[in-house]
């Protein structure tokens, strides 16, 4: 679409004011070297100091409290980790990739790496096993001594939590955000052993010497290929291990990192990570799916920000496939629960009249019930509680970057035996990126890719492109002029 032809000095006044996406006309002042693409390069971090979180707690905290800053009664507190033109910039945070720069199918297909999975010249060596907690599993090392976690499927469920890691990490990669590398491997019991420095790890959270019959006991309570072996996802630890810092909270800021300024709950790559959640059904998203490691990029050391354990995307849960409530309702809910009740079991919600297929190694995963602004975690985060439309509008334009063609390989990653149950997941994707399109466009003026082609001012309106509004649209422009100094707007001619 373009406008009418205007001087280009004044074009690109336009431009910039047009890309705002404050409501405020008058809020923003412009820098020689706007708009940033990256942050600063990140400062030293000295002692940064691990840390654990409790899922119980941050349950009953988010659950019955408020943590982090929330929207004031009169007014909203904005998207940040922005740049002027409201596009977050790339840094130890988050990296444009697909939305921006169009990746490869074979690039979508490798993610962060695909050619680092475990040696198996020699047996891993178990060093921990937990049956029990969030996150179940074997932390091994192979024979070059590099660390995986080894996570498997339920039972009656192969290949439903390990493709649901596969697929949904690849697509958080693509969509920007640190992930670490996944490897579907399959093996026999003779490729486990216990390390001599192993342990146990008690469902009382004790440790113990571990034992063989420890990994006999796990193993016999995890879903196996007839044909292939043990079948699991092997993430690749990320640097060193005295680097993993634990996980980040989902509000305010750490203390011991110079780089981390702006108030988690107000960052918009966290915002937005609402709409990409709701799109891979990762219902169980929270502070405990995160990991900070200290990392060492030219010579100098910073806290790398990752997102971990796709486990629970898709149709998968943490130990079975998605009870019909996750994705569609809180845990607890007060006030659904009374709506329940009044109701007697005379009404029920859509989601609860939802038509799953009969894949074991889908689990329950759908889209024609499903409807964005309504999807919900297990329990509300800060910063999804603060999204503003246009945190969704950056996301939203994120999700409609993805073709069929691209999802398609994407699901393939999965590596489902059953080409129906890829086709089903193919499906649900492209349907759920459809409504989130139409849900989130509509919600701003979505105009978006401003540009100057001969000397005439062009752009895209996103609804149009995508087809999700069929009458063509015109638009009223004020031009004006911007003083930088004073932040004043000279208005130049009339409405054209």
């Amino acid at each position: 679409m373009r406008a009418r032809r205007v001087p280009s000095s004044v074009l690109l006044l336009v431009l910039v004011g047009l890309c705002l996406s404050a409501p405020n006309l008058y809020a923003q002042k412009f820098y020689p070297d706007d708009p940033l693409a990256k942050e600063p390069p990140p400062m030293p971090v000295i002692d940064a100091e691990p840390r654990e979180l409790s899922e119980i707690l941050e349950w009953v905290s988010s659950q019955f409290g408020d943590p982090g800053e929330r929207h004031p009664e009169i007014g909203v507190i904005p998207g940040m980790g922005v740049n002027t033109l409201g596009e977050v910039m790339d840094g130890p945070w988050y990296q444009n990739r697909h939305g921006k720069k169009r990746m490869s199918l074979e690039e979508l297909k490798r993610g962060t790496g695909d050619d680092r999975p475990p040696h198996t010249d020699a047996p891993w060596k178990a060093l921990t096993v937990k049956a029990v907690g969030v996150r179940p599993g074997f932390l091994i090392a192979d024979s070059k001594y590099q660390l995986y976690l080894l996570r498997f499927d339920p039972p009656d469920h192969l290949e439903m939590s390990t493709g649901a890691t596969m697929v949904a990490s690849k697509i958080m990669y693509a969509l920007g955000y640190n992930v670490p590398e996944n490897y579907i491997v399959y093996f026999e019991r003779d490729q486990l052993v216990a390390s001599d420095a192993g342990e146990d790890v008690t469902s009382m959270g004790e440790r113990r010497d571990l034992t063989e019959e420890d990994i006999d006991n796990f193993l016999k309570k995890v879903a196996r290929d007839p044909e292939k072996g043990y079948r699991a996802v092997a993430t690749r630890v990320p640097g060193a291990w005295e680097g993993l810092l634990g996980p980040f909270q989902v509000f305010g800021t750490r203390s011991d990192d110079p780089n981390d300024i702006v108030p988690h709950e107000h960052r918009r790559d966290l915002r937005g990570l609402f709409v990409f959640s709701a799109w891979l059904n990762n219902a169980y998203m929270s502070a405990l799916h995160t990991l900070d490691a200290l990392v060492i990029e030219n010579d100098v050391p910073y806290i790398k920000h990752y997102l971990v354990d796709f486990y629970t995307a898709l149709g998968s849960a943490r130990d079975s496939r998605k009870k019909a409530h996750e994705g569609n309702d809180l845990l607890f809910d007060r006030g659904q629960t009374l709506k329940n009740i009044a109701g007697m079991g005379f009404y029920s919600q859509r989601w609860m009249r939802a038509k799953y297929p009969k894949f074991s190694s889908v689990g329950r995963f759908e889209y024609a019930t499903f409807e964005p602004e309504k999807w919900t975690t297990e329990y509300e985060l800060a910063p999804f509680a603060n999204r503003l439309p246009d945190d969704t509008y950056w996301a939203a334009k994120q999700v409609m970057a993805f073709t069929e063609e691209e999802l398609r390989a994407l699901v393939a990653t999965g590596q489902y035996s059953d080409p129906d149950a890829e086709e089903w997941i193919t499906q649900c994707l492209i349907a759920r990126r459809d409504k989130i399109g139409r849900t989130y466009l509509a919600k701003v003026l979505p105009l978006d890719n401003f540009r100057i082609e001969s000397g005439e001012l062009a752009f895209d309106n996103l609804e149009a492109k995508y087809g999700f509004v069929s009458s063509p649209q015109s638009y009223n422009v004020q031009w004006s002029h911007f003083d930088n100094d004073t932040e004043k707007h000279t208005p130049i001619g009339g409405v054209g």
